[in-house]
């Protein structure tokens, strides 16, 4: 399997590359606006066509790059079923593994940071690879205080979902604040502050609500946009462009 791991530093977000070597078939997991430039730059040093462009959800904090990807390469535009998005060319159902060639993707209903969420579980020769998006974040986790957000339902996504998992699964999140690139589980159910060494739920719904966290700068063009997979306002509002996002999902 191709793989790497990209971040794009404004949002702190981590997009994934998967291409099978067998039959060359690639996907981007949450690709963004700003690096579609150097997304494309990637694949063609790897002599890789792009497929797919991958949603684990609607992004609150930047605007995806699926749409200038698909304009650009002709690939299909994938996430979750349940968000009934009309630019979408597919989506996703936990139960339904979506194949990369000889990789396999299995979607794993995840809701609680918003109410479609869905993580992807990869086995890579007996080594599970998690792509959590926005739900499990290292020893952290996405908020629950908007867009469909709710922490009981979180807490029973990643303890029913995830912490079922071997500890030994690798953790790739969709955002990491503090220069970190991989978790594993075993790591987050002994050191997440919000989750690890069997906090209860009523604990965790309790830490969530206290953390009186910033709005998010960009929501209100964000996930309009992302609802039409990727549609930027054009100018920005004065300000967005260029500055590290402050208000973290986690």
């Amino acid at each position: 399997m191709h793989f790497r791991q990209l971040y794009e530093p404004e949002s702190s977000t981590f997009t994934y590359l998967l291409a099978c070597p067998d039959t060359g078939v690639t996907a981007l997991i949450d690709p963004v606006l700003e690096t579609v430039e150097r997304d494309l730059e990637v694949l063609q040093s790897m002599g890789l066509t792009l497929d797919f462009a991958v949603e684990t959800h609607i992004h609150a904090d930047h605007i995806t790059g699926a749409l200038r990807l698909k304009q650009a390469t002709g690939c299909r535009i994938v996430g979750p079923a349940m968000d009934a998005l009309p630019c979408r060319d597919m989506g996703v159902r936990e139960g339904e593994p979506f194949a990369l060639g000889r990789i396999v993707l299995n979607p794993l209903f995840t809701p609680g940071h918003t109410d479609t969420h869905h993580a992807y579980l990869l086995d890579h020769h007996g080594l599970k690879l998690l792509f959590s998006g926005d739900a499990l974040l290292i020893e952290s986790c996405g908020r629950t205080d908007f867009q469909s957000g709710d922490a009981h339902r979180l807490y029973h996504s990643i303890h029913d979902q995830f912490f079922r998992l071997p500890d030994e699964t690798l953790v790739y999140p969709a955002h990491d604040y503090e220069d970190r690139r991989i978790t594993t589980i075993g790591q987050e159910k002994l050191r997440n502050p919000r989750l690890g060494k069997g906090r209860t739920e009523a604990e965790f719904v309790q830490i969530m609500h206290d953390m009186d966290l910033p709005y998010p700068r960009k929501i209100d063009f964000s996930v309009p946009g992302n609802e039409q997979c990727g549609a930027s306002p054009d100018p920005l509002p004065d300000g967005m462009g260029g500055q590290r996002e402050s208000s973290r999902q986690g």
